[in-house]
């Protein structure tokens, strides 16, 4: 145990109170040895709290890095420490593995804003045109379309098609943004009357969901940011709206954006995402400076702790399933994701 506390010390010491580090480097002692015992692998989002992400995880990355990872594991159990549409992604990926989510509630706002039926109404108003699916979506969403995507490869995957429209689903902002960065035009059928706008102008077809965290941040922020730090280096999740990615120095996904502080040097960083990233990536980048000044942290992450991950691997509690007709359809759509990404 001393030897794990020292180890997150010397991470952690800027960004968790010694009281607090000594009590979890005990449970991150104690995962660490029961995932051994028990033939498990542990993946950890950029997302999770600073002393759950350096200390547990075999894998850490965005949706993307470890659904790669999912995908090639040899373990018997994977405990994916994200939300819920993240587990079942393993899950589909690795039908025969037990697939565990800490926490019994951990949703996402994202995910909920859209249902099989929605895609299956919207393929039946535009019939033939494919359909891109964001990979923050539940299982039923994934089994009815052509293709996942990341935020990191949206635009391209849409590219990919070479189709004059695409379906682009559910993020309002993120389709907002691959709509500018592939200069198509973008309607939201949900918000229009369609069937008295035959000559409407469009070649991307959007759906009204959004991220409850990077909904959050405004034009107005980086504004009062910028007078406070004229020399602050703002990156922006392509999850935030359009004005305010324009608005950033850079915006990316969380892997590109740990890349970018990484490959940069900048008096001060500050990241329009959630908030446990930021902690993070200054764990990990002593030398780099990182603002606090827009933190939000999602509530559905937070669901996620070194105790209810201990709990879940004592119990094998909080099992993802999928049924297997969805499953096999949503394998489709994740694995082209896979192969295109590779």
């Amino acid at each position: 145990m001393e030897e794990t506390y020292q180890k997150m010390k010397a991470k952690l010491s800027q960004v968790v109170p010694d009281f607090e580090l000594r009590y979890k480097a005990e449970l991150a002692h104690q995962i660490n040895q029961l995932k051994k015992e028990k033939n498990a692998v542990i993946l950890g989002h950029n997302y999770m709290e600073p002393a759950l992400f350096h200390s547990i995880p075999d894998f850490v990355g965005d949706s993307l890095e470890l659904s790669r990872q999912a995908a090639k594991t040899n373990n018997e159990i994977i405990i994916f420490c994200g939300v819920r549409f993240m587990a079942e992604t393993a899950k589909i990926l690795n039908p025969t593995k037990t697939v565990l989510v800490p926490a019994e509630k951990a949703g996402c706002s994202l995910a909920a804003s859209i249902t099989a039926q929605d895609v299956r109404n919207l393929r039946q108003q535009f019939p033939g045109v494919p359909v891109v699916t964001y990979i923050n979506t539940y299982a039923d969403v994934k089994a009815e379309c052509d293709i996942c995507c990341t935020s990191g490869n949206a635009a391209a995957v849409v590219k990919s098609f070479g189709s004059d429209t695409v379906i682009f689903l559910p993020d309002e902002y993120l389709a907002s943004n691959v709509a500018k960065e592939t200069g198509k035009h973008i309607i939201f059928p949900t918000r229009l009357p369609l069937a008295n706008s035959p000559d409407l102008d469009y070649q991307l077809i959007g759906w009204h969901g959004r991220c409850e965290v990077h909904e959050k941040f405004t034009v107005e922020d980086i504004t009062n940011i910028r007078r406070q730090f004229p020399d602050v280096v703002i990156l922006a999740h392509p999850e935030c709206s359009p004005v305010v990615t324009s608005a950033s120095d850079f915006s990316g996904s969380t892997s590109a954006m740990i890349k970018y502080v990484e490959q940069t040097t900048a008096p001060h960083y500050l990241l329009l995402t959630e908030c446990s990233m930021g902690d993070n990536i200054m764990a990990a980048n002593p030398g780099k400076e990182m603002l606090r000044l827009c933190s939000i942290r999602c509530p559905h992450m937070n669901e996620i702790t070194l105790e209810d991950t201990l709990k879940a691997l004592q119990y094998i509690r909080y099992v993802v399933d999928v049924p297997e007709d969805i499953r096999l359809r949503a394998y489709k759509s994740v694995q082209r994701m896979l192969e295109f990404s590779n």
